[in-house]
C-alpha cells in the first residue's frame, strides 16, 4: 500500500512538472519567438528592425496564447461537472457528487484565470477594462454561475438536498458554455476575435506554443482534479468512520443505561 502511494505521488509530481514546463514553454515562445499579429493599418509605413511595417503590431495579442488554453480548460471542466451531475441524479452515488464538485472547483480556477487574462487584453487592445460585448457578457454570466454554485452548496445543510440542487445547477451552468463559445459566430455585432476559424492558418511558431499551453493546462487541471478527489474521498471516509463511532458509542451508552435500570 505504501509503495503504491509513493508511486502515485511520483506520477502526480511528474505530471505537474510536465504541465508547468509546457505552460512556461507556451509563455516563452509567445513573447520571444511568435511573431506579432498585424492590426489596423498605419497612416504611413514605418521601419522596424530594417523592415517596413504598414500595420500596427499587436503585442497584446500574445496574451491569447495563454488566455485561450485556460478558457478552453474552464469549458472542459464544466463539461465534466455536467456529466458527473447527470450521473449523480441518475445513480445517486456520492462519488459522482464529489467528482462534479471537484470539477467545478477546477473550473473556478481556470474561469478566474480567463477573466484576469481577458481583462488585461481588453485594456491593452480596446483601451477599456471592460466592454459589454456578447462574448465578455456571456462569460461573465458563466463566472457568476460558477461562483453561485459554491454559494448554493454552502447554504444547504442537508447533504442529499445539497448534492441534488448542486447537480441541477451544475448542468444549468454548463448550458452557458456553448452559448459563450459560439456567440461570436452567432451575433454579428460581437467585436471579440473569433479564435478557431477555417482560415486561421497559424504558422508553426504560433501553433506550437498554443498547443503546448493547451496540453499543459489540461494536464494541470487533471492533476488538480485527482488531488481534490483524493482529499474529498479521505474526508468522506473519515466522516463515515466518525458517524459509525458515534453510532456505536450511543448504542453502548444506551445498553449501559438499560443494564443500570435493571
Amino acid at each position: 500500500m505504501k509503495t503504491k502511494l509513493l508511486s502515485s505521488n511520483k506520477l502526480v509530481l511528474a505530471v505537474v512538472c510536465i504541465a508547468l514546463l509546457l505552460i512556461l514553454l507556451d509563455i516563452f515562445m509567445a513573447f520571444f519567438i511568435s511573431p506579432l499579429v498585424r492590426g489596423a493599418r498605419l497612416s504611413e509605413p514605418v521601419i522596424i528592425v530594417g523592415q517596413m511595417v504598414a500595420n500596427k503590431l499587436l503585442f497584446s495579442q500574445k496574451i491569447f496564447y495563454l488566455h485561450v488554453p485556460v478558457a478552453l480548460s474552464s469549458f472542459i471542466a464544466l463539461l465534466f461537472t455536467a456529466v458527473f451531475s447527470i450521473r449523480y441524479l441518475i445513480k445517486r452515488d456520492p462519488l459522482d457528487d464529489m467528482r462534479a464538485y471537484s470539477c467545478t472547483e477546477i473550473a473556478l480556477v481556470f474561469v478566474l484565470a480567463t477573466m484576469a487574462s481577458g481583462i488585461l487584453w481588453t485594456r491593452f487592445e480596446w483601451g477599456s477594462w471592460w466592454v459589454w460585448e456578447p462574448r465578455l457578457t456571456t462569460y461573465f454570466i458563466l463566472t457568476l454561475m460558477v461562483l453561485a454554485y459554491f454559494v448554493l452548496r454552502l447554504n444547504i445543510e442537508d447533504a442529499d438536498r445539497e448534492a441534488s440542487f448542486a447537480a441541477v445547477f451544475g448542468i444549468l451552468a454548463f448550458i452557458n458554455v456553448p452559448i459563450s463559445f459560439f456567440v461570436t459566430r452567432i451575433v454579428p455585432s460581437s467585436i471579440h476575435p473569433v479564435i478557431f476559424r477555417t482560415d486561421s492558418g497559424l504558422s508553426s511558431s504560433m501553433l506550437i506554443p498554443f498547443i503546448a499551453g493547451m496540453i499543459g493546462c489540461l494536464l494541470l487541471s487533471f492533476v488538480l482534479y485527482k488531488l481534490r478527489i483524493s482529499l474529498k474521498k479521505s474526508d468522506f471516509e473519515l466522516q463515515q468512520v466518525k458517524e459509525e463511532f458515534e453510532s456505536l458509542y450511543k448504542k453502548r451508552l444506551k445498553e449501559k443505561r438499560v443494564v443500570g435500570d435493571k
